[in-house]
């Protein structure tokens, strides 16, 4: 185009690990994302809490700003991550209104106020991207809202948080307990001083909504989305997994279902999964995520890759940067939000698991009669069952369950509880990915 601008300018919000290296890349690589463009992409500050604070010597200190909103208006294109809901929601919007287009990283804010977001770049004509906002470098959005924007999609299966996975595979295959696990998240810099959002599924959820929304065309909000973490999963739960040939995964699952009316609606959670090891979330290793869609023409799709860090997570911004500039040089927009379904948040109980039950019994005879009867009581039925001794005390069994409802999961867990031959209740974990 003969008025396509020459330059665009580009300010930043946030300077810790990601803006960091967003920063890095913009400064080094500077001819090829003209060239990739069609215009150069003038950095012309970073927004920073403290402009006191130690930093990376890439980062220009003459760039550096504690006045956001002031940078904000005279950009181009506004890279937001900063995370946390305000005052990035506030300075996004403000971005937004002044005709800025906007990338950014926050999964959070995205899963909270992402309608808002959606539409105040639509009302602007301008471009929001969000591909750092659920699985790191993983190019998982591009892939649902775009590549398989011509199929139908009926789930979507898949880790999208690096610490727990990282977690889980340092309980599996160094056998450490859940704490020592942990600490060496953090010391490695994969888990925050704080871990709740990660250790409690709750960064899992915002990017599961965030997902669901994409795939089912349809408006997902946090509040939609169960969460269960992997706080109380132990080295026996482990163990017990990898005999009967599984291991266990923080897993987001998004499947559409049923209303018991027969209005179609969409199921979203995050739990603690039985996966076999053979499949391929199962050899999903340390801190990377993979997402698996299953779609009406394509068949299963995996995306796999980096899901944290800073250098991973700045490819995804950057690919995203990218994008807008072109679309600001050529005149385009980034595909608005769909969501012509408007499918109806389902309950736990419309979408049927299978599920796996290990228990501590009396071992002596007819015992396994006494938990048959309680279970098929509830219409719950066996697939597998296994049962040893336990050192120096009563027997375990292990029960795998055919597809079963959660409220009919819950009246024979108390069903059981009532036996005595039921001494307790270890562990019940759902079963995925068969």
């Amino acid at each position: 185009m003969n008025d396509a601008p020459a330059s665009l300018r580009v300010a930043v919000l946030g300077c810790g690990v990601v803006g960091t290296e967003v920063v890095r890349r913009l400064l080094e690589h500077t001819a090829d994302f003209s060239a990739r463009t069609g215009a150069d992409l003038e950095l012309t500050g970073i927004a920073v809490r403290s402009l006191d604070t130690a930093r990376d010597p890439v980062v220009p200190r003459d760039l550096l700003t504690d006045d956001p909103a002031a940078l904000i208006a005279g950009a181009d294109l506004v890279v937001e991550v900063m995370g946390g809901i305000e005052p990035a929601r506030t300075l996004i919007l403000e971005a937004l209104r002044t005709g800025a287009g906007v990338i950014t990283a926050n999964k959070a804010l995205l899963a909270k106020h992402g309608p808002e977001l959606y539409e105040a770049a639509d009302a602007a004509h301008v471009d929001l991207f969000y591909e750092a906002a659920v699985a790191g470098a993983v190019p998982v959005v591009r892939g649902v809202r775009e590549s398989l924007a011509g199929d139908r999609i009926n789930r979507v299966l898949g880790i999208v948080n690096g610490t727990t996975n990282y977690i889980l595979d340092e309980m599996t295959t160094n056998e450490l307990d859940f704490a020592a696990a942990l600490r060496q998240a953090q010391d490695l810099g994969y888990a925050e001083s704080d871990p709740t959002a990660d250790v409690e599924g709750l960064d899992a959820a915002a990017k599961a909504a965030i997902l669901a929304a994409l795939a089912f065309h349809s408006r997902i909000a946090l509040t939609d989305v169960s969460a269960e973490g992997i706080t109380a999963i132990t080295p026996e739960d482990i163990a017990s997994a990898a005999q009967t040939g599984h291991v266990i995964k923080l897993l987001a699952v998004a499947e559409q279902g049923r209303e018991p009316d027969g209005r179609a609606g969409v199921a979203v959670r995050v739990y603690p999964a039985l996966v076999p090891v053979e499949h391929p979330l199962g050899n999903v290793r340390g801190p990377f995520n993979a997402v698996l869609v299953e779609a009406e023409a394509a068949g299963t799709l995996m995306f796999y890759g980096a899901g944290a860090g800073g250098v991973a997570t700045s490819s995804a911004v950057l690919g995203d940067l990218v994008a807008a500039a072109r679309n600001r040089v050529s005149g385009g927009k980034a595909p608005s939000e769909s969501r012509y379904a408007e499918l109806t948040p389902l309950g736990a109980d419309q979408i049927h698991t299978r599920f796996q039950i290990r228990m501590a019994i009396a071992d002596r005879p007819g015992v396994l009669a006494e938990v048959a009867a309680a279970v098929a009581e509830h219409g719950v039925s066996f697939e597998t069952v296994r049962q040893q001794g336990l050192p120096g005390g009563p027997a375990e069994l292990v029960i795998g369950t055919h597809e079963a409802s959660e409220s009919a999961l819950a009246a024979t867990l108390a069903a059981l509880d009532t036996l005595d031959v039921v001494l307790r209740i270890s562990s019940v974990l759902r079963v995925e990915g068969i």
